[in-house]
């Protein structure tokens, strides 16, 4: 099975061992993803409240990209991307270009300044969570597994973004979903009930409002704890971002002292397909899964690469602003879909 594929910036840098996992077990299944040519940022969360013709002009460039490389292709008419936000930004501009002529003349003219033009309609864009269970299916998975992850304890978080809002590549229920769950069974663990797992984990409200962000990954990290589980597993990186990189803030700021370890559901099913755990990127998370993973001998022989530096404050990072009259900038407002 060959697909159109999408990785966002994220799995090229922080969430590289995303990228590595998923690549892995891939291969195990005969999946081909064709990495698309010269994509560009999806422009994740924040742009769209700028600007936003800009914004689907921009996710509308890697439309054009997929459907020109899915026609000189033999891929399937999908395209597929690994993150939550690139997931939704790419379905919605697929849909709202589809659903509204206006719009899609609209960015069409922004595309041409580039030589490029999008004709919506005919391409389906999906969640690598949706390919695994769906496309493969759980009883293949589950023929493959050689090293189950028996005695494992996880409580399995979706995230706010693959379920909800619903565009296109609707695979699941958006109040609680069940997918995620009856993979991990499928590879041997043990799922607790974990009721926040398609809540919300703040997104970039970590650097716009602290308190707010705190009690918000608070909740999904008690509740975790409260549940009996070992590790988290998620399927999105800024979902694995927050719960990772600022679980040591949590502490401080909620005074806890959690140490839960978040992996990718594609760095498990490669563990339970007997890949090493090195080679799937365990050991670049900041909590470190190796002592989780020693209960049930599937630690990494040695870290995969040197502990990250602690994360820069706030105020060290770039922030995104509202412009007061900047040339060229279209007003949200004028701009609907």
């Amino acid at each position: 099975m060959k697909y159109a594929y999408y990785p966002g910036c994220s799995l090229e840098k922080n969430a590289s061992a995303y990228q590595v996992s998923t690549l892995l077990t891939a291969q195990a299944f005969e999946i081909d993803f064709q990495e698309l040519d010269d994509w560009n940022c999806c422009g994740a969360t924040e742009y769209i409240s700028l600007n936003r013709m800009a914004a689907y002009a921009l996710v509308a460039r890697n439309l054009v990209i997929a459907k020109e490389q899915i026609k000189t292709g033999d891929h399937f008419p999908q395209l597929v991307a690994p993150c939550s936000a690139c997931f939704l930004n790419l379905s919605k501009a697929e849909s709202y270009l589809t659903e509204n002529p206006p719009l899609a003349e609209r960015v069409n003219l922004a595309l041409a300044a580039g030589g490029l033009h999008y004709d919506p309609g005919g391409l389906s864009v999906r969640h690598l969570l949706d390919i695994f269970v769906n496309d493969i299916g759980y009883e293949k998975i589950q023929s493959l597994v050689t090293q189950p992850l028996t005695g494992l304890r996880i409580a399995p978080y979706y995230g706010c973004l693959i379920v909800r809002p619903r565009f296109q590549g609707v695979f699941d229920d958006y109040e609680s979903p069940t997918t995620l769950d009856h993979l991990m069974r499928c590879l041997g663990a043990d799922v607790v009930d974990y009721p926040p797992k398609a809540q919300c984990c703040g997104g970039h409200m970590t650097q716009i409002s602290e308190s707010c962000a705190m009690e918000m990954l608070n909740h999904l990290l008690r509740s975790a704890v409260d549940a009996g589980a070992d590790m988290l597993v998620t399927l999105c990186p800024m979902c694995q971002l927050n719960l990772d990189a600022y679980q040591a803030n949590v502490n401080a700021f909620c005074h806890t002292d959690y140490h839960i370890p978040v992996l990718y559901f594609t760095q498990l099913i490669g563990l339970a397909l007997g890949i090493p755990a090195e080679k799937l990127g365990i050991g670049r998370e900041i909590v470190d899964a190796r002592p989780v993973l020693a209960r049930i001998g599937k630690e990494p022989a040695q870290p995969a690469t040197p502990a990250r530096p602690k994360r820069p404050g706030k105020e060290e990072l770039p922030m995104p602003h509202m412009p007061e009259a900047e040339p060229g900038l279209i007003p949200a407002k004028e701009v609907q879909p």
